[in-house]
């Protein structure tokens, strides 16, 4: 086993490990109480994943985020939990707005996630009208039931399951696990990567409005969760994804915002939203609007 920690005062902004992992960006986490997306955090919990067949557990200690796994994971984790964005500026950069300062303040460290492309595609197409919790379940069932058993200190953990082992699955056996309507995206979509006809990394190379263009390929896809896949995955920080949060927040606070289509809206909220990080900010107010915090 491989162990090694980071120290919280050499990140920017800190890092609250909670709330980015347990906020609606990335369901390829577990937590090893098997509580997660519970709606309480659980401090002395380990958090895992499984990369490239590499099993990663983190949890944070009074300074420091602690690490273990089966080979040197430390350039991982930081990709992963993007420890060396600098929290601090993203903050200072944003626009003078009453809702965001609300939001950075209440949920300080929140950093965003980079979790693998096709596990962050598949993700986020069983979230249509899914809470976070279901859709945790949904992904971990995935795993579970198609995705490689990974033993590591005596447990054994399973990894999302790759695009062949994906397809291989019918839309019948994804029904009985509870996918519903999704099911059938889910197969064509994992047929897609497999055969080579698309890959949602591809889409890391292209500009923004074409990359989310380029997800939108996949089937189950519209704008909103291409969006996802560019924030949560791909680095393009100024994604905002116009769920039903962002659209009650648009509503009630930047209702100028409003024009009419997903394009030209998602055009006007980054700009309100300062652009180049509108992707955070949207991120600090999905979180702040549905918890209530």
């Amino acid at each position: 086993m491989k162990t090694g920690t980071i120290p919280l005062d050499t990140l920017p902004g800190g890092l609250d490990l909670y709330r980015t992992l347990e906020s609606g960006q990335s369901y390829l986490w577990r937590r090893s109480d098997g509580e997660m997306y519970s709606g309480a955090p659980a401090p002395d919990e380990w958090y895992y994943t499984v990369v490239d067949g590499t099993v990663v557990r983190v949890r944070l200690s009074a300074d420091a985020l602690e690490w273990e796994s089966t080979a040197d994971a430390e350039p991982v984790v930081r990709r992963l939990l993007r420890l060396d964005d600098d929290l601090e500026a993203i903050v200072a950069a944003a626009p003078d707005d009453p809702l965001l300062a609300e939001a950075y303040e209440a949920h300080r460290g929140m950093r965003l996630v980079e979790d693998p492309p096709f596990g962050c595609l598949i993700s986020f197409i069983c979230s249509a009208q899914m809470r976070v919790g279901r859709i945790h379940t949904m992904v971990s069932t995935l795993a579970r039931e198609y995705g490689d058993a990974v033993e590591f200190d005596g447990e054994t953990y399973h990894a999302f399951p790759t695009p062949a082992q994906l397809a291989a699955a019918t839309e019948a056996d994804l029904r009985e696990l509870g996918l519903g309507y999704r099911a059938p995206y889910v197969v064509r979509t994992a047929e897609l990567v497999a055969d080579g006809e698309a890959d949602p990394a591809e889409a890391r190379d292209l500009e923004y409005e074409s990359a989310r263009e380029y997800l939108k390929r996949f089937v189950g896809v519209g704008d909103k969760v291409a969006d996802c896949v560019l924030l949560f995955s791909l680095e393009f920080d100024q994604a905002v994804p116009l769920d039903t949060w962002l659209k009650s927040a648009i509503e009630d606070y930047y209702p100028d915002c409003d024009r009419g289509s997903y394009g030209a809206t998602s055009r006007a909220i980054r700009e309100e939203l300062g652009g180049e990080y509108a992707g955070y900010a949207q991120t600090y107010i999905f979180h702040h609007l549905r918890t209530g915090e």
